[in-house]
């Protein structure tokens, strides 16, 4: 039986096109991530989701950006309110264990939402550090200023996470925090020195035992003298996400839509697979000029684009990607009213908010 590509696709509304059936159908890819544009309310994405798996035929992992804050597909009146994760700071530095317990409801109450519909996976946490002065595009999805602090906070949310049955991926490897311009538009050079850049590997270094990250579109002028981005440096990969960090688990790119990569999505593909990416990330998000994507034939091209510039996954590709998929779990028993009461008790210690 064929195995999926190497590929994470999106969908281009709340339901399937029939172009998109017959994408995949064809291309099986080994993951989807759901956008916005493909969250209506709770049942219609459970409907969603089983749809697109009926059509695979296995249990697909579903993907979804849910931070909280500004990055967050699922927002009320359908889902809560969840803050952006940098507000869960001033707690932690007031007292540090229950800093770390906010932060794992916040997560175990993400997945709680998640879980349900059949979404076992969540592009977060971002272990990015923030620094005062660059762009804010990391901003308040930091969990902190420091690798010690961010190292113990993202720590407590993939734990919150996977308790919920929900798998984590650590973002953006190798550190995202100093950018000085939004990698959705252009790429970012970071001209910070090897030991200021070593900062930002800290935190991923703690935690490589997790089982799926994320690249960073940047290029790193310490790291690979060419400038190349990280997700298209076989040098940064090999040397410093493999290496360095120690980090064997599923990398996935950034989504490659963004700017900061220059060249056809299939030409940024197939290098970043060549690189030493495991898998593709595309989320038919923008268009060139930067304007949200709701034009299913657009979505559709894009999709096909990239599917055919995908293999099948193999070797340690394939290898990681089953150790992905086998890393999800059945959620543990939760009170979910009584977590969300907790978090609301602690939030109103630190920065005023309720979920």
């Amino acid at each position: 039986m064929p195995q999926p590509r190497a590929c994470i696709l999106s969908v281009s509304g709340h339901t399937l096109t029939d172009g998109e059936k017959s994408l995949l159908a064809r291309a099986n890819p080994w993951g989807m991530i759901l956008m916005g544009r493909s969250c209506a309310n709770p049942a219609q994405v459970k409907a969603l989701i089983s749809d697109v798996q009926d059509i695979t035929g296995r249990e697909t992992l579903f993907f979804i950006d849910q931070e909280g804050g500004r990055v967050r597909r699922l927002r009320p009146p359908e889902w809560p309110n969840f803050p952006a994760p940098y507000t869960y700071l001033p707690l932690y530095r007031s007292d540090a264990e229950l800093g770390r317990e906010a932060v794992w409801l916040h997560h175990r109450l993400m997945a709680a939402e998640l879980e349900p519909m059949g979404m076992r996976a969540d592009c977060a946490p971002v272990v990015d550090l923030q620094h005062a002065g660059h762009h804010e595009i990391v901003g308040d999805r930091a969990l902190g200023d420091t690798a010690t602090e961010v190292a113990i906070l993202a720590s407590a949310a993939l734990e919150g996470l996977a308790d919920g049955g929900v798998s984590g991926v650590i973002k953006h490897m190798p550190g995202h925090g100093r950018a000085e311009v939004d990698s959705h538009e252009t790429m970012p050079v970071v001209r910070a020195s090897r030991a200021e850049v070593e900062q930002d590997i800290a935190p991923f270094r703690a935690l490589r035992q997790a089982t799926m990250g994320m690249t960073a579109h940047l290029a790193y002028a310490a790291l690979d003298d060419e400038h190349t981005p990280a997700t298209h440096s076989k040098k940064i990969i090999a040397e410093i996400i493999r290496g360095e960090i120690g980090f064997d688990g599923l990398l996935m790119t950034d989504d490659l839509g963004m700017k900061a990569l220059g060249g056809s999505l299939a030409s940024r593909a197939t290098r970043a697979l060549a690189s030493g990416c495991d898998v593709i990330l595309h989320c038919s998000g923008l268009d060139a000029w930067g304007k949200v994507l709701r034009d299913p034939d657009m979505v559709l091209r894009e999709m096909n684009e990239i599917v055919d510039a995908c293999p099948e996954l193999s070797g340690d590709a394939l290898r990681r990607a089953q150790a992905a998929d086998a890393s999800v779990k059945p959620p543990k028993p939760f009170d979910k009213t009584g977590g969300r009461e907790r978090l609301n008790e602690l939030l109103a210690r630190g920065t005023p908010g309720t979920v």
